[in-house]
């Protein structure tokens, strides 16, 4: 890796990086994904997306080092944090993007192919949620998203980022209008649609017992799931709550759910021994006295 140092930040190489804070709305931008910062940057270089290009400070190239090798053709441009802030646009704390360009789509079956547990979102259109759920789905073992028209795009630059990179690994698809009529595909799939709702009618989610292939509804932050949503669904679940509390913010309570749809039945649970939770402090022998 021999990194080329850029001074000039209107140089015409640095295009994919220049402006950040709109680039993804604007129409000539589209066809890229932003990454920023070195463990994003690293799950996109190995993710199925195709990189165009790498800039960041020296150090933080450095960090990189390793896995850049791996791309010897790959343009890498360093510069200080003071130009790569003037060419991104904002005060870029993490040092390092890469630019790549967007894989086709892959279609609704493609990504249910041998998938069990399946995240569905319906108009779930916060940048920064959309980024944690895919988060959580890669910490949970969820195999693939599903999205409703209405959603936000996942390979928007605030959504990688605080997915930290994990919306370029876990499948992702687009399910097609009319909505939710397009859930029958998963329940045609052997799929048990279960729809999330703080309802109080709703399934106590401790006593759901997973089934073997599982589809979980998520509806946007606020107005939660749609009464037609939550009508094509086979059961509603709710998380308990403390009184007072009616919700979560909905990534927290997807990795609730996530939680507890993965974990590993066949596993008993051990007894907590109280004692080996038990801190002891010993006051020193010379306080004593």
């Amino acid at each position: 890796m021999h990194p080329v140092e850029v001074t000039d930040p209107a140089d015409l190489r640095l295009a994919d990086f220049r402006d950040l804070t709109d680039a993804d709305v604007r129409p000539d931008r589209r066809g890229v994904v932003i990454a920023e910062g070195a463990a994003v940057v690293e799950r996109l270089l190995t993710s199925r997306y195709q990189p165009r290009a790498v800039f960041g400070e020296a150090s933080r190239l450095d960090a990189l080092a390793n896995t850049l090798t791996d791309f010897p053709d790959l343009p890498v441009y360093s510069a200080d944090r003071w130009l790569l802030s003037d060419v991104v646009g904002f005060r870029l704390t993490r040092g390092v993007l890469a630019s790549a360009n967007r894989a086709p789509a892959p279609s609704v079956a493609d990504v249910l192919a041998g998938a069990t547990r399946v995240a569905v979102l319906e108009s779930l259109n916060d940048f920064e949620n959309l980024g944690s759920l895919f988060r959580n789905s890669a910490a949970f073992g969820v195999d693939a998203v599903l999205l409703d028209g209405r959603c936000a795009d996942p390979l928007y630059r605030r959504s990688v980022r605080v997915s930290m990179g994990h919306v370029l690994h876990v499948p992702f698809a687009v399910l097609p209008d009319p909505w939710p009529d397009a859930l029958e595909t998963l329940r045609e799939s052997g799929f048990t649609l279960l729809a999330l709702t703080p309802r109080a009618g709703a399934m106590p989610l401790p006593e759901v017992g997973p089934p073997e292939r599982w589809a979980i509804l998520l509806g946007a932050e606020g107005p939660g799931l749609t009464a037609a949503a939550r009508s094509t669904a086979d059961a509603c679940v709710r998380i308990p709550m403390a009184p007072g509390v009616d919700s979560l913010n909905v990534a927290t309570a997807a990795a609730v759910a996530f939680a507890h749809l993965t974990a590993d039945r066949r596993v008993p649970p051990r007894p907590v021994d109280s004692r080996a939770a038990t801190v002891r402090v010993t006051t020193p022998d010379h306080l004593n006295s």
